[in-house]
């Protein structure tokens, strides 16, 4: 697969902006993206939030790698935004590796990330009702964050299609 043709995985925390990054990218490389909790709706007919209140978290990230694995194997987007969660799962991890994917970790600063999350209302996000316990998770998950391939800092005033840009540089480099 050639580097204009590399698909490029997106991960982070809830509130980093992986579905808004992962859009800008798309038309700035003129290829389709994905956000993968939209994917797992339309396939599983219910949101994250009602697969997890209903069946549990551990039957939520079954859909979402399922959901993963067609998105790769199918090729319905160059672009992906992964879940919040996605990349903590060591077998999503493979997926990706093994599919050549560019993974790339928007690490932005919890105090961001709350931010965002309180402004578009944590009831909607279930592992963020309240703030320590998202803290929790976000601790948590930055050792999972750091194994991806590219590592993009989100510091505002950088907006996002200076990120979209600088990801997009990057994966033309590797």
């Amino acid at each position: 697969m050639s580097h204009s043709e590399r698909r490029i995985v997106i991960t982070g925390f809830m509130g980093a902006g992986k579905t808004t990054v992962a859009r800008a990218l798309a038309r700035l490389l003129d290829c389709a993206s994905l956000d993968l909790d939209d994917l797992v709706t339309a396939r599983e007919g219910r949101t994250p939030q009602q697969l997890i209140d209903e069946d549990g978290e551990a039957a939520f990230r079954e859909a979402e790698t399922h959901a993963l694995r067609e998105a790769l194997e199918t090729g319905a987007a160059r672009v992906i935004a992964a879940g919040g969660g996605t990349w903590t799962l060591e077998r999503n991890r493979a997926l990706v590796a093994a599919h050549g994917c560019l993974s790339v970790w928007l690490d932005a600063p919890f105090e961001l990330c709350w931010e965002r999350i309180t402004g578009g209302g944590a009831a909607e996000r279930p592992f963020a009702r309240d703030r320590e316990r998202a803290r929790e998770l976000y601790d948590r998950r930055l050792a999972d964050y750091r194994l991806a391939s590219l590592r993009v800092r989100v510091t505002p005033p950088l907006g996002v299609e200076e990120l979209a840009a600088e990801i997009a540089a990057a994966a033309r480099r590797t």
